[in-house]
């Protein structure tokens, strides 16, 4: 701890120190105004991609934003409703812009993707990614973040109650998709099943999905791709806010606020948020309130650093603690009613419970040298995952993990191309602290180095790039009363990967793009040296020291078509992956009670993609529909993977009553969607897996901003999910596989029924 106290200290000491010089730098100021009235527009949001600062329009539509840098940069120009604008200013010769903006279209909007190589629009990327923006995610009911993104094409979840979720892009989960938070990738033991993501969802402001192998930015792990989070920009100079919101869901009680305090004064910047959310049982009409469903969740984060024209230093520190309970499914035999020991609207928790703490600080420095872009991010992460089984004082299982993230990279422009090279990775040590044990404790260290290069030819748009990635995982011998449970295990792995793609503008309005990318994914110490009960899936897994590492060649071909009244855009891949590593169950092997599965590995091929259409027929209305689908395949078996999604089609039909209006009620929008996840029954027929029915839900949702005197007071948002309280199993839901109904014969538990909820969000400019 000690040792963390004084890093801390010498990172607040940087950051001083950067501070100390400051000449002002660049000043950019204008007006935003309505294309049709040509009246001034308030709280249009002026934002820098690049520079991760912004500010927002006034009462009369004005804005003014200084501590910029002398250099060219890209400002995004967005308003709910609006089509988003993106320009360059040479803000050496400018320091004066005006802009127009028009009602949002079935357009395909220009947004500035960050989470790649550098800044690069949306539209000109040869491979599929989605951006969700601030308003989507705030007016998302959800249980967490990865709850809110699977309504994403292409993007499902593995759940186990409301508390947990697990990313899914396209068929792919668990260690082959890296997230990214403040810079780094979390770390938290991912590889469990029950294990979430730490992330405190109020913090998250925007996040790109990047759909296919990463690997080339991010290095093992990210087969399938990516989840890019972005936290709350730096405010301009002289601005302070103080944001609120709270929410409650009938269906689970679940309450949470969240509170934070940012601000800009001379460059010195900050940003603090306090949050806490809390959920009782859920329920459905098949079983009633489900034991162990409830949850709480509370987090505190912080940023302070300093805002330059020679770039920005930023430290960020957080804490995040969840209490989820265990869903075990155990019923009444002669009743078939689920077993309670408590109140199930009690918002305590209950044996069998988890306690995780993730504890995090991380530096995060860009330096602007002339028109190249240095970025140089060094982080720590503990995450300690406890479960209690027998008591609540002392946990059976207990790990903690440290993890050390770095990386460095610059940005630049060379015989006109623009070039970025670097290098990262991550230093790791877990630790068994409990008296029961799964996995070994370990030692890992990881390192990479790119390069990449992205050019543009009028029409035509090229990147691609290479990586070399080393990754070095050591396992403690364990002896477990006289016998050796674990044994000592050292292995070194090595791979290349790539990716080349290419976007053509056919017409001003219609692109194709296509990519090839090869991933890689070293295998972790669960494939390849657990041993034991794993509590949380109900069964007893047995690893593989011979695993190989998982290798994947994707080919992407994307089309798009956009005009006044509709947007089209279709998305298809194709994955090769050899060594694919899954868990496959050992028929008649039981252990500790627990039927045996054991890691195994073969060649595999997933074949899919997404299809989105927005017909906009008039001014203020919007039909909006998705379909995502993937196969995925054992090669030399030809049998169905494990946990594949199914197909699933969304359509949603909004309304816009008041954009841009001068009354009480603005930004007001109505929304009826309806969601159908088709049958699954192509599935692992091993006796691990059984086919879901189709179901479909119906959602309504509706969202306003209340005004006075032109001047918005708050913002409200009611939803009702599940309207009409469809019981159903997601086909990824691990409850689903929990004890027989006696009294019914249904098997498993059901997902969460009927919902309502309601919303409210306040901003203050102090």
């Amino acid at each position: 701890m000690k040792k963390i106290v004084l890093l801390l200290s010498l990172l607040c000491a940087i950051i001083t120190g950067a501070g100390a010089a400051n000449d002002g730098g660049a000043t950019l100021r204008g007006s935003v105004c309505d294309s049709i009235d040509h009246e001034p527009m308030t709280g249009v949001t002026i934002f820098f991609p690049e520079l991760n600062t912004g500010t927002t329009t006034d009462e009369s539509g004005n804005f003014c934003i200084g501590g910029l840098p002398r250099r060219t940069v890209s400002v995004q120009v967005s308003y709910l409703g609006h089509k988003t604008l993106v320009e360059t200013i040479d803000l050496r010769t400018t320091n004066h812009r005006d802009f127009t903006l028009s009602e949002a279209s079935a357009e395909l909007q220009s947004l500035v993707v960050t989470g790649l190589t550098g800044q690069t629009l949306m539209k000109n990327l040869p491979t599929p990614v989605s951006v969700v923006g601030t308003t989507a995610l705030t007016e998302t009911f959800s249980t967490n973040i990865i709850d809110a993104l699977s309504r994403q094409p292409g993007v499902s979840q593995i759940t186990t109650g409301s508390g947990i979720s697990k990313p899914v892009i396209r068929g792919l989960g668990y260690n082959r998709i890296v997230v990214v938070d403040d810079g780094i990738r979390q770390e938290g033991q991912q590889w469990g099943d029950e294990h979430g993501i730490e992330i405190d969802g109020q913090k998250i402001q925007s996040v790109e999905i990047l759909k296919g192998p990463a690997s080339l930015m991010y290095g093992s792990d990210a087969m399938a791709g990516a989840l890019v989070f972005h936290s709350m920009p730096a405010l301009a100079q002289g601005k302070m806010e103080l944001n609120a919101a709270t929410e409650y869901q009938t269906n689970n009680g679940l309450i949470d606020y969240t509170v934070n305090f940012a601000g800009n004064r001379g460059g010195f910047v900050w940003n603090w948020r306090w949050s806490d959310k809390y959920a009782h049982a859920y329920k459905n009409k098949y079983d009633g309130y489900v034991p162990g469903s409830q949850y709480a969740e509370r987090a505190l984060t912080g940023m302070l650093g300093v805002n330059r024209e020679w770039g920005q230093s930023h430290l960020i520190v957080g804490y995040y603690h969840l209490t989820p309970g265990i869903v075990e499914g155990e019923r009444d035999e002669e009743t078939g009613e689920l077993l309670w020991e408590q109140d199930p609207k009690s918002y305590s928790k209950s044996l069998p419970f988890q306690q995780v703490h993730h504890y995090k600080a991380v530096l995060n420095n860009t330096f602007l040298l002339g028109e190249s872009t240095l970025k140089a991010t060094v982080g720590y992460q503990q995450n300690r995952r406890q479960e209690y089984e027998e008591t609540m004082e002392v946990p059976g299982l207990d790990f903690r993990l440290h993890t050390i993230n770095y990386n460095i990279s610059d940005q630049f422009t060379a015989l006109s191309w623009q070039w970025a090279a670097g290098i990262g990775g991550m230093w790791q040590r877990s630790e068994n602290l409990g008296d029961e044990y799964l996995i070994p404790a370990y030692a890992l260290f990881d390192i990479g180095a790119f390069a990449t290069a992205t050019r543009d030819f009028d029409r035509l748009h090229l990147s691609g790039g290479l990586r070399f990635d080393n990754r070095h995982l050591h396992s403690f011998w364990l002896d477990d009363d006289g016998e050796e449970r674990f044994s000592r295990l050292s292995r070194n792995f090595n791979g290349f990967t790539g990716s080349f793609g290419a976007t053509y503008n056919l017409t001003e309005r219609a692109n194709v793009r296509l990519n090839i990318a090869r991933g890689f994914r070293a295998p972790n110490l669960s494939e390849l040296s657990s041993n034991g009960v794993h509590e949380g899936s109900l069964r007893y897994e047995i690893g593989n020291a011979s695993l190989k590492p998982e290798f994947s060649w994707q080919a992407d071909f994307g089309a798009d078509y956009t005009s006044k009244n509709l947007s089209v855009q279709l998305a298809l891949f194709a994955n090769r992956i050899s060594n694919y590593t899954f868990l496959r169950i050992a028929d008649g092997e039981v252990l500790d009670d627990n039927q045996v599965y054991r890691y195994t590995q073969g060649d595999a091929r997933l074949l899919g993609g997404e299809l989105t259409v927005d017909f906009h027929p008039m001014e203020r209305l919007h039909f909006e529909n998705s379909l995502s689908y993937v196969d995925g395949k054992q090669t030399e078996t030809d049998q169905y993977l494990p946990m594949m999604p199914p197909l699933r089609w969304t359509s949603e039909l909004r309304y816009c009553i008041a954009h841009h209006g001068k009354h009480l009620l603005n930004n007001t929008d109505v929304s009826v969607e309806v969601e159908t996840n088709f049958r699954q029954n192509h599935f692992l027929d091993d006796g691990s897996e059984t086919a879901t029915p189709a179901y479909t839900l119906l959602n309504l949702h509706l969202g306003t901003d209340i005004q006075s005197r032109g001047r918005k007071l708050f913002t409200v948002y009611l939803t009702a999910n599940n309207l009409l309280d469809c019981a159903y199993q997601s086909h990824l839901s691990r409850l689903k596989y929990a004890d027989i109904n006696s009294a019914t014969g249904r098997r498993g538990v059901f997902n969460m029924g009927r919902n309502f909820g309601i919303k409210l969000v306040k901003s203050l400019d102090l």
